[in-house]
């Protein structure tokens, strides 16, 4: 049966990738200039909010490349550019070119750019013509329509109609144009969902299956759904409210085998808000607040790219431990956090920042030893550093307070961990915890097909009664090669110890290694098939376990 699964696991991509690669063409929507310029300005939003990671793909390659196809339409690229009239079709000696200039200067006509000029007399496109050329009609009409035709000469009349006659063509083709925007940005606004929200969404369904250990499971299929609403007053801020359902659940009881599409509450497709959250500038600082469904990587630079998603889940690594370093899954829930750039351009270092934050997962309760202060919390210092433009470093210090029953990484939704052994998570049963963690990232970029980055994070939990203090670590690298095969894919490899240790009870005394391969397969802009394979030689850190190997393929809808 395993054998079976795992030919099933190994070919079904192809299968499932050819099928739906015959149907995604469909599915791309047609995009205006509109678009590129809402993208850009969210894009431009973005890099505020999260410390840029140098090593990371930009978050704005989509946009480049649409601006790209755009600047790139009605030309042919296949043919070499052998004259500049090929380009430049009205030169600044022509007549028609000295006739719309003493238009423009006599009438005040804006010829084509917003300071009305035409950028040192340099030669025109017909098309850029005809756009001063509308510009100066309009302007004379205006004249006439306001009973000061007396300021409109015969002779300039005369000049307009001999260049409408000459660029009709282009101005038939320029307003046909203008008259499309308009239509298409009327029905826009008559269909619009709303003038401050965008909608976003995204569908994950996985097949998963854990085979040849101690790590009991059969081959289940589940999905996950993500609706969020982004909302922005400023044009610089960002409201995200984000509702969830799903089924996917993960074998065995700890957090070993934890990957990042699992619902973290309902797990009977019950639709939820589980994240609610508030990100503005307040001078050059960036200020997050979160309200429901805070986490430490909402806001803080990961330095693990391809293999973080800031999504969670959908287009990254397929477990938890390969997603981030683990000191970020120590709580989460409400409270706030805030962004603060340092440095200049130039030079070496580049500009950096410090981050801090505050999260409660407990804030939302007024019982006794709950609320934002008394209960389970975490706050994160971390100090960013870019080092040229390939290098990106970050050091971090997360202080934690738990209550007796706790978990140490559970991402603050109190439902077990989501990484790391028993050992490593079991705080004290009895009495409180208090937790100091240092962790350490680092991503490097050799080229733009080569990704490497890793973490290592110490943590110390000191518990308030005796024999409850113990020692945690943890440590990863890995290896993504972008682009592998196709624009868009990524190849992935990562690999280290999940969080462990040897005293805090238990007999086992081996490191629970981890090793992670996943290919994301970009089939079209909106869908991706990612077959990948965990391999866990020592769960539970128990020398005599059997490898566990769990096998996934994950196929991400985005809307």
């Amino acid at each position: 049966m395993s054998n079976l699964l795992w030919k099933s696991l190994v070919v079904s991509p192809a299968v499932l990738g050819a099928t739906l690669l015959v149907s995604g063409t469909a599915i791309a929507a047609p995009n205006t200039t509109t678009e590129v310029s809402t993208l850009e300005t969210q894009v431009a939003t973005e890099v505020v909010q999260q410390p840029e990671v140098l090593a990371q793909v930009p978050a704005n390659s989509g946009v480049l490349a649409q601006v790209q196809r755009y600047s790139n339409e009605g030309q042919n690229l296949q043919s070499q550019v052998t004259s500049v009239s090929q380009f430049s079709d009205v030169q600044p000696t022509d007549w028609a070119f000295q006739a719309l200039q003493s238009l423009v200067e006599r009438y005040g006509c804006i010829a084509g750019y917003p300071n009305g000029t035409y950028r040192g007399n340099r030669a025109l496109t017909r098309y850029e013509f005809a756009a001063g050329l509308n510009a100066c009609l309009d302007r004379v009409n205006e004249l006439i329509a306001t009973a000061t035709a007396d300021l409109v000469t015969k002779q300039d009349l005369a000049t307009l109609q001999r260049l409408q006659e000459e660029f009709s063509a282009e101005l038939a083709t320029l307003r046909g144009r203008v008259d499309a925007l308009e239509a298409r940005t009327a029905e826009l606004e008559a269909n619009q969902f709303s003038t401050t929200t965008k909608l976003q969404g995204e569908a994950i369904f996985a097949v998963t299956d854990a085979f040849n250990g101690d790590i009991a499971g059969k081959t289940v299929f589940q999905d996950r759904v993500r609706l969020n609403l982004q909302s922005s007053f400023t044009g610089r801020d960002m409201l995200n409210t984000r509702l969830s359902a799903g089924n996917a659940t993960g074998f065995g009881a700890g957090g070993e085998s934890k990957q990042t599409f699992e619902v973290g509450g309902d797990t009977a497709n019950g639709v939820e808000i589980d994240k609610l959250t508030y990100e503005a500038p307040v001078g050059p600082a960036q200020v997050y607040i979160a309200a429901t469904g805070g986490q430490h990587s909402h806001y803080a630079a990961v330095n693990n790219p391809y293999f973080f998603d800031k999504t969670d889940g959908g287009n990254g690594a397929l477990s938890t431990f390969s997603s981030e370093n683990p000191i970020y899954r120590i709580g989460g829930g409400s409270g706030i956090a805030i962004n603060v750039p340092f440095g200049k351009p130039g030079g070496i270092l580049k500009p950096s920042s410090l981050t801090l934050g505050y999260l409660a997962s407990e804030a939302e309760s007024p019982a006794f030893g709950n609320g934002l202060f008394d209960g389970n919390y975490a706050a994160l210092g971390q100090l960013n550093f870019n080092v040229g433009n390939r290098i990106a470093l970050a050091a971090t210090y997360v202080h934690g307070y738990f209550g007796s029953g706790s978990t140490l990484f559970d991402s603050g939704l109190d439902n077990g961990a989501v990484v790391g052994t028993s050992q490593a998570n079991n705080l004290s049963l009895a009495n409180a915890s208090s937790t100091n963690s240092y962790g350490i990232s680092a991503a490097f970029r050799p080229s733009d097909k080569l990704s490497i980055s890793g973490f290592v994070s110490y943590h110390d939990v000191i518990g308030f009664g005796a024999g409850d203090d113990y020692e945690a670590w943890s440590y990863g690298v890995g290896l993504a090669l972008p682009d592998f095969g196709k624009r868009g894919n990524v190849l992935g490899i990562f690999g280290g110890a999940q969080p462990y240790s040897f005293n805090n009870g238990g007999t086992g005394r081996d490191i629970p290694y981890q090793v992670e391969g996943f290919y994301k397969y970009r089939v079209s802009d909106n869908i991706s098939v990612t077959p990948g394979v965990i391999w866990l030689p020592s769960t539970g850190q128990n020398n005599n376990s059997e490898d566990t190997f769990i096998g996934t393929l994950r196929t991400t809808f985005s809307f």
